[in-house]
């Protein structure tokens, strides 16, 4: 049999009982309908950056490690996932856009590889007509504006390859941005303006996670569409400068744009967040030392640099899951629940312990509903917002084309 047609029956053995891999977690089901009914989308998971230069990976087979592919999607309830396109920031010039080319290249062909079950979707109608014919959507987002080496031509050659969101910085900053990563709280300049406009001109979300807050602040500023945030939690709970203030979930909020809140463990547990700052400079110190030990092996630096980061996180203090539940509560307490959605990190961080991979998910479903939000504001939580937003992004760029074709 071919292994497209063992997928389908895979899929059509689970589909009419979401979430399987979880039914010892006693999900209720109550939750379970609603999630099954719900579009559950996930706007930042790092599966081409981790398994790209992989010899025959392919993100329709099962596999042991890593969070995400089709059939535990499948299982786990997610309908549509962002994946990253993302090159590290020491990477810059001709080299990180012809790398940037190439991750988009290989999630089209895994994408095309499994036809049967997943679709490239590239609007919000497309993840709806996903939805309904019992496919998969997979979106790309690209995480830092280096990727775009100061040119907006390349900027729109991403867009029309299907680039959906734009994270203006990683962690360090652009010549046009901050980023989080960064001492300086540096802002946009009139180019990292351009870029925002450019964006809002192409139909593509501007995506405010790992900035400085002064570029934050600009590009809420400067967008005449709604941002998102694909991967970010709260500071008022982890002190963390890849979390948001208060305040800037109030600006979030009054740009109609959505927060997605991430599930990275150092992001959401202040008390893990203190210890892996006691380990950090020693950590660092030997990842660093790696460059000097394999100058010319980048796949080894990897190797080792992962193997190093286990070591290390090995010794620190366990989050829980139930935090991202905290996170998602506060947000809504500050912005509305017409602002939050879910933006996991899978593939490219530590998870919190009971969120080991994508099959987990129905446990968010489950614990709001537990917590007394309605099932309409479930659904928005865990995907509906970020649709909405997906959709207003594009009706802006095609007026601001439109406006563009008449002078």
């Amino acid at each position: 049999m071919p292994r497209s047609a063992l997928f389908v029956l895979v899929v059509l053995a689970v589909s009419g009982a979401v979430v399987s891999g979880v039914e010892a977690q006693e999900i209720s089901e109550r939750a379970r309908r609603v999630h099954q009914r719900a579009i559950v989308v996930d706007t930042h998971i790092d599966v081409p950056a981790s398994h790209s230069r992989e010899a025959g990976y392919d993100v329709g087979q099962r596999h042991s490690q890593g969070h995400v592919d089709l059939p535990r999607m499948r299982e786990g309830g997610l309908d549509a996932a962002f994946f990253s396109i993302f090159i590290p920031t020491t990477v810059t010039g001709p080299e990180a856009v012809k790398r940037s080319l190439e991750l988009i290249d290989w999630t089209k062909r895994q994408v095309a590889m499994n036809s049967t079950a997943a679709v490239l979707a590239t609007s919000a109608e497309d993840i709806r007509r996903a939805h309904k014919q019992g496919k998969l959507a997979i979106l790309m987002g690209m995480e830092g504006g280096h990727m775009i080496d100061d040119s907006l031509s390349a900027l729109r050659i991403y867009a029309d390859l299907g680039v959906r969101y734009l994270t203006l910085t990683h962690s360090r900053k652009t010549n046009w941005a901050g980023s989080s990563g960064d001492s300086e709280d540096t802002g946009l300049t009139d180019f990292g303006r351009e870029v925002v406009e450019e964006l809002n001109r192409q139909g593509v979300m501007v995506d405010l996670s790992h900035v400085s807050d002064q570029t934050f602040y600009d590009a809420i500023a400067t967008s005449k569409s709604p941002v998102i945030l694909s991967h970010s939690s709260l500071r008022a709970l982890c002190d963390h400068p890849r979390d948001i203030t208060d305040e800037m979930l109030l600006a979030v909020k009054r740009n109609n744009g959505v927060v997605q809140i991430t599930f990275v463990d150092s992001f959401i547990s202040q008390e893990l967040r203190t210890a892996e700052q006691a380990i950090a400079p020693e950590r660092d110190a030997k990842i660093a030392e790696l460059q000097k030990l394999y100058p010319e092996d980048e796949a080894k630096r990897r190797e080792e640099g992962r193997r190093i980061r286990r070591e290390y996180q090995a010794k620190l203090p366990k989050a829980s899951w139930e935090l991202i539940i905290t996170h998602i509560n506060h947000a809504v307490k500050v912005a509305g629940v017409d602002h939050v959605g879910l933006g996991s990190d899978f593939d490219g961080a530590t998870m919190p312990e009971g969120m080991e991979d994508v099959t987990r998910l129905p446990k968010i479903t489950d614990a709001l509903l537990k917590k007394g939000y309605s099932e309409k504001d479930v659904e928005k939580i865990l995907g509906g917002n970020l649709l909405r937003v997906l959709a207003e992004v594009e009706r802006v760029g095609k007026e601001m084309r439109g406006a563009g074709r008449g002078k």
